[in-house]
């Protein structure tokens, strides 16, 4: 964690201090050593970090007083009008030497020559005072490493004891995991009860890791990678969830060993100084032996490799017969939410521009299709309304369809940060997830009726007078459709309905709407239903009503799933829009894009996924280029996907790994991983932020635009771009949001949209004004409550419902490869009711049967009252046992989204 400088208001009271001769104007409240570092003056110290509680456990930040007398800690000394202090004086020199040399002796005595120098800022200090490792007769070897989880290693030989790990596991996760035991020279950092981290309820995000200025604590995969002067330091964007962590990896030219925070974490506005533990451990699948590094031709069905000349000319050659024979519209494309900004803004340029389709659509359709057709029909953009950081200052905060702590667990700190600082927390979902321990109210409603409780809430509202009546009269239209429609929904009525106590239903209302800034999560547990778009707009109407939009720390916030999943619906790949949501079917706009593209451009709306895949089943859709998408694990009904894909006449796939898609792949192209290239990510914020190449590539791997590109001149349409700055670029002039995002403009923290020209600083949250509607204002809808297409029965009396946990992600083609989650997470497993287990005879652990109408899988129960009774949940990650073989492809009429998140199912015990 860096040892940033302490920043106080410019509006604090200040004082004058002298340190070093020097005079200073400091923040009235400051410590010496942040007045010191907040001027550049070094004072050494091995236990401070900033925001944390100071301890003044190593005694290496004494400075000397105008008062003389002993040195004085400077971490605990209050600046004060007048106060003069000396930080570097031969006495003071002395007594640091000397404090370096006593914690040398009991500690890494192998300090001078051990191979973390450079990133140690133990061995740093010990260089510097040239401390005399002879100088005390010390011990070590009392203790045996701690290895016994497959992240990383606790050498206690190597701890100080200076507490800094506790700190930021107990002040920056919140989480406790570990603390001291034992007493005198016995003393050391573990667990509670000296258990194994496995045992506890250590998320392994690597924060105490960060922490520690000794070797004490080391990532498994650095042990042994040589001298840390020897690396190299690089900084990029995470390729896992929507956050957008900015991550520091330590590295040779081919090689990564090391993850970390990033040093200055006012460089990594979207983390700060928070990662995951995907983010933090989960990066080795970039070195895998099993990386794509050469085409692959299929031929009498087994795979060989080809250069990239006879692989791309052959996939030139098979679309150009399918598009002569059929039509261009016989092709479809999957473009990438793991892909960059500029490779999928060229992708949906290929397929539109040099093939000739709209049939353009990426993951973005199986989670969040319906937030950019709800929001975009009530606010006029489906975006996240808000910023991340602002989330901490709340008032109050309503969670619905998210499980924040596990997909998106910087953004779970955020929200536990916000409750420390005295915000209320609603959290509406069936499962008692993490995040309930932290919520005031938990209403456990049924899967799949939350228009009803969203319509109960705004009831309460209504009734009880707690309407932003000056809001809704100045900033938005169509209340009173509102008002006539939830006005059949009273609490008691919803209890019905919902299961949701109408008691709780009121209170969760007025706590809401009583608060000056409510701020809305949500994530597919909203969107993934068959009335996908209608939840979102009840939100939307929840928001609109109480005033909670347009103003920090409030609004409506879906949480992305996918690093890029913004980036890639923001620039066209999508069957319906160009870049900047810009309707292909709207002549001028057609005609815009025609003249900067010089091509006759299609102006009907294309096929979304699902519509591709029955395409594909029925013969309509004869080939598809896939670029970095997974539809073998991630689509529902997968039966059915199989079949269409197997039905395809040609299919290429673009991939770091022959993934399950792959296998089925007539053409294979190997591209480069996120460390491997440049560009920029869009994340759940809207911020830009620019990628930095950290290694090189495998093999004959190219960035996906490159292969796109190639594969253009082959129909006679060249898109011939020097670098990825020039597509940047020309991102810029074709999409008024991103109007002011030229590459050149972009540093560590980016920019977010909407950024219209080069002066346009960014927004930080969207409507403070007025809505991006054609007249400025929100609209309300009227939404009604329908059950889900597939509610329980006599044969299959169980509602299923799938997401993601918190150590595997998406489709696992990455964590999947990834050593230390693997060890740790190998398995997938079903939650189930301990009286449904019961009432059924299956013991924790055991296989069992899962089955829906679509199919059945065989997976380990896990016995939990996590989940309610009549309720199993099914992490859909594991295509081994995947959930997405059982659930229903049954769309939302307005987005195509399917209903992902609820289906009947049955559960069987097995011999």
């Amino acid at each position: 964690m860096a040892q940033a400088e302490t920043r106080h208001t410019e509006t604090a009271e200040t004082v004058e201090v002298t340190i070093d001769d020097e005079a200073y104007e400091v923040a009235e409240d400051a410590t010496v050593l942040e007045a010191a570092m907040e001027h550049g003056i070094d004072v050494p110290t091995l236990c401070h970090m900033e925001g944390l509680e100071n301890t003044a456990a190593c005694r290496l930040c004494l400075v000397e007083t105008e008062e003389g007398g002993d040195p004085v800690a400077a971490c605990s000394l209050p600046v004060e009008d007048g106060l003069t202090v000396e930080t570097d004086t031969e006495r003071l020199r002395r007594s640091r030497r000397n404090t370096l040399e006593l914690l040398l002796s009991e500690n890494c005595v192998d300090c001078l020559t051990c191979e973390q120098r450079g990133g140690c800022e133990l061995a740093d200090l010990a260089y510097e005072y040239d401390v005399d490792m002879d100088q005390y007769e010390g011990g070590g070897g009392r203790f045996e490493p701690m290895t016994d989880n497959p992240y990383f290693q606790l050498d206690h030989d190597r701890c100080i004891l200076c507490g800094r790990c506790v700190q930021a596991c107990d002040e920056v996760r919140h989480n406790s995991a570990i603390g001291f035991t034992g007493r005198g020279m016995e003393t050391k950092v573990a667990p509670p009860l000296d258990r194994s981290l496995t045992e506890t309820e250590c998320k392994f995000c690597g924060q105490c890791v960060d922490s520690c200025p000794t070797g004490a604590l080391t990532a498994k995969d650095r042990l042994g990678a040589g001298r840390e002067e020897d690396l190299e330091t690089t900084s990029t964007i995470c390729t896992y969830c929507g956050v957008g962590c900015r991550i520091e990896f330590k590295h040779t030219d081919d090689e990564i060993v090391d993850a970390s925070i990033v040093d200055d974490p006012d460089t990594a506005p979207a983390n700060g100084d928070r990662m995951c533990v995907k983010g933090r451990f989960a990066w080795d699948f970039v070195n895998d032996d099993e990386r794509l590094t050469q085409p692959l031709i299929r031929e009498d069905g087994e795979l060989r490799e080809a250069s990239w000349q006879e692989a791309l000319d052959y996939t030139a050659e098979r679309l150009q017969e399918i598009r002569e024979e059929h039509g261009a519209d016989a092709v479809a494309g999957l473009a990438s939410a793991t892909c960059t900004n500029e490779e999928n803004y060229v992708y949906q340029k290929f397929m539109r521009a040099a093939f000739g389709t709209n049939n353009v659509d990426h993951c973005a359709r199986l989670c969040h299709a319906s937030t950019v057709a709800g929001l975009g029909r009530a606010f006029g953009s489906g975006a996240m309304t808000n910023s991340n950081q602002e989330i901490r200052d709340a008032d109050a905060i309503l969670i619905t369809g998210s499980n924040t702590t596990e997909a998106h667990p910087v953004l779970g700190l955020e929200v536990q940060e916000a409750v420390e600082n005295g915000a209320d927390l609603i959290l509406v979902d069936p499962r008692e997830i993490e995040i309930a321990d932290d919520a005031d109210l938990h209403l456990r409603q049924t899967g799949g009726t939350d228009i009803a409780w969203v319509n109960g809430m705004l009831n309460v509202i209504l009734e009880e007078g707690l309407v932003e009546e000056e809001f809704v009269a100045e900033r938005t239209e169509n209340f009173e459709a509102l008002k006539e429609t939830v006005a059949d929904y009273p609490p008691e009525k919803v209890e019905e309905i919902a299961g949701v106590d109408a008691e709780k239903l009121r209170e969760a209302a007025r706590m809401y709407a009583e608060a000056d800034r409510a701020s809305i999560l949500y994530a597919m547990g909203i969107t993934q239903h068959s009335s996908g778009t209608d939840n979102v707009l009840a939100l939307a109407n929840l928001a609109m009503a109480t005033g909670n939009v347009g103003k920090e720390a409030a609004g409506v916030n879906p949480l992305r799933g996918q690093n890029n999943v913004q980036g890639a619906c923001d620039l066209g790949a999508l069957p319906d829009v160009y870049p900047g949501y810009q309707a292909v079917d709207d002549p001028e706009i057609n005609e815009t894009f025609e003249a900067h593209w010089d091509a006759d451009l299609p102006e009907e709306p294309g096929l979304t996924i699902t519509e591709m895949i029955d395409a594909a089943r029925f013969g309509t859709v004869k080939g598809m280029y896939v670029m970095g998408e997974n539809p073998m694990v991630s689509d529902p009904h997968l039966r059915h996907v199989e079949e269409g894909l197997e039905e395809l006449e040609f299919l290429v796939v673009q991939d770091i790994f022959v993934s399950e898609t792959a296998e089925l792949a007539d053409v294979i192209l190997p591209a480069k991983a996120f460390a491997e290239k440049e560009g920029t990510f869009t994340n759940t914020e809207r911020r830009i932020q620019p990628l930095t190449k950290v290694v090189d590539a495998p093999g004959d791997a190219k960035e996906d635009w490159e292969i796109v590109g190639e594969l253009a001149e082959r129909f006679d349409y060249p898109m011939e771009y020097d670098s990825v700055h020039e597509i940047t670029d020309e991102i810029a002039a074709v999409t008024p949001i991103y109007g002011g995002i030229v590459a050149d403009r972009l540093d560590e923290q980016g920019l977010q949209w909407p950024c219209e020209d080069e002066d346009d600083p960014g927004t930080k949250f969207l409507y403070a004004d007025e809505f991006n509607r054609e007249n400025g204002l929100g609209e309300f809808h009227g939404v009604e409550y329908l059950d889900p297409d597939e509610i329980p029965d006599d044969e299959y009396p169980f509602r299923l419902s799938t997401g993601r946990m918190l150590y595997h992600f998406h489709t696992r083609t990455m964590t999947g490869r990834s050593r230390a989650i693997m060890e740790h997470v190998p398995d997938p497993y079903v939650e189930l009711n301990p009286e449904d287990a019961e009432a059924y005879d299956i013991e924790d652990g055991e296989r069992i049967a899962v089955a829906s109408r679509r199919g059945e899988i065989e997976i380990p129960a896990f016995v939990t009252d996590r989940v309610p009774e009549g309720t199993i949940f099914i992490p859909f990650h594991f295509a081994e046992s995947a959930a997405n073989e059982l659930t229903n492809p049954t769309l939302d009429p307005k987005s195509k989204i399917p209903e992902l998140k609820v289906c009947a199912a049955r559960i069987e015990k097995l011999d």
